[in-house]
């Protein structure tokens, strides 16, 4: 099983050439990060369920997969250290959760659970799991939604992927981000198959993006009758093509914008990315530019506190995976945005090493959760601080 240097560090991908080579900087603050993600790992080791190997109740296999991704981020990990104990009970854990249809899940939101699930263990990736692997990647394949006429474009949700109901009608760009995700980086798994790669199922990519740019403000490539022409809107990202979790406005001819947001425009970055655009291609410029212009570590821009330690992980995976050095805000300052997130998130660490949004939309009140998310911010801020 061979498998890309990339799958070591997640801060690059291929579209975006080569991870930028920069020397070291900020040799304290990279100190303070390094004792900091000691700390929450710390208080990830505390939570992790030692008969079972599990972290959380509530979305066991999914919150499982994010620790056991955090662990793997560590920095202060070194090249041929063995793997910490708690990803092997994890990585035990998720593997006692795959199903004969290729999902690893419990019950609910099979997608979403194996896509995250998928993406730890590509991680950790064991021979022995490899079957395990791949039948994850065809199910998640499977997923992508057509519906209506097949090979057509013809629903609202087509071409992307929701948290994977039975029957499902949903998609939306959180949930394909994370499958798109787990899917690049186990396509590595079909490098050393020759022949058999070609029966291996491969996910409609055109679809994909046709559903992204469907989901973005960007009236260019999005006719939707939702497009804000709000030039502040322009580029940013909203939920799926027919909702968002964001604001609203009524337009003088009586139709209703969707305002872009902060996480969910990241999101788009991301899947963007990982479906196979560069970054000359208009729409990633687009959104880099709405970005840019909403930057801030503040808020979730548009939401407030809602879903804001998801932001903090997405923005930091976006902007590193983007190879974007610094941010250029829209009253013209220029931020280094890798020191400039480090120290908010070291700020917002409790004592116990762990956490927690006080805003408890979206679990982010479940410490294991957004702990997760933060570790991950983190873990890949540093291959770049």
């Amino acid at each position: 099983m061979k498998l890309p240097a990339l799958l070591l560090t997640l801060a690059t991908v291929s579209a975006f050439g080569q991870g930028a080579s920069q020397a070291p900087r900020h040799e304290s603050l990279r100190q303070e990060l390094r004792l900091s993600v000691e700390r929450g790992l710390n208080f990830l080791r505390s939570q992790q369920n030692k008969q079972t190997g599990q972290w959380g109740e509530a979305e066991p296999v999914a919150i499982t997969g994010l620790a056991v991704t955090s662990f793997m981020l560590d920095p202060n990990r070194k090249p041929g250290d063995p793997v910490p104990a708690e990803v092997v009970a994890g990585t035990r854990y998720l593997i006692s959760n795959a199903k004969p249809d290729g999902s690893i899940t419990i019950k609910a939101r099979a997608t979403y659970n194996t896509a995250l699930a998928l993406t730890a263990l590509m991680l950790n990736p064991k021979p022995e799991n490899e079957e395990i692997m791949l039948k994850a990647r065809r199910y998640l394949v499977t997923r992508q939604l057509d519906l209506d006429e097949k090979g057509k474009n013809d629903a609202a949700t087509d071409g992307g992927i929701g948290y994977g109901e039975e029957k499902a009608t949903h998609a939306d760009l959180s949930n394909t981000t994370f499958a798109l995700e787990a899917l690049y980086y186990a396509q590595s798994l079909l490098a050393d198959k020759g022949d058999a790669a070609k029966n291996e199922p491969q996910l409609n990519f055109a679809a994909a993006i046709d559903f992204i740019q469907r989901c973005q403000n960007r009236p260019e490539s999005n006719q939707s009758s939702w497009v804000s022409k709000d030039p502040a809107d322009a580029g940013g990202f909203i939920y799926n093509p027919t909702e968002t979790r964001g604001a609203k406005v009524q337009l003088p001819d009586g139709r209703i914008a969707l305002r872009s947001y902060g996480s969910i425009s990241y999101a788009g970055l991301l899947s963007f990315i990982y479906a196979g655009l560069d970054k000359n291609d208009d729409r990633v410029k687009a959104v880099l530019e709405w970005l840019k212009k909403n930057y801030t570590v503040e808020e979730n821009p548009g939401l407030g506190a809602q879903g804001l330690y998801y932001y903090y992980h997405t923005m930091s995976k976006a902007l590193a995976i983007a190879q974007v050095d610094l941010i250029q805000t829209k009253d013209g300052k220029t931020i280094d945005w890798r020191a400039d997130i480090t120290a908010k998130l070291l700020n917002l660490q409790k004592g116990d090493g762990s956490w927690l949004n006080t805003e408890g939309r979206w679990m982010e009140s479940d410490p294991v959760l957004s702990t997760s998310y933060i570790l991950m911010a983190l873990g890949r801020i540093h291959q770049t601080l």
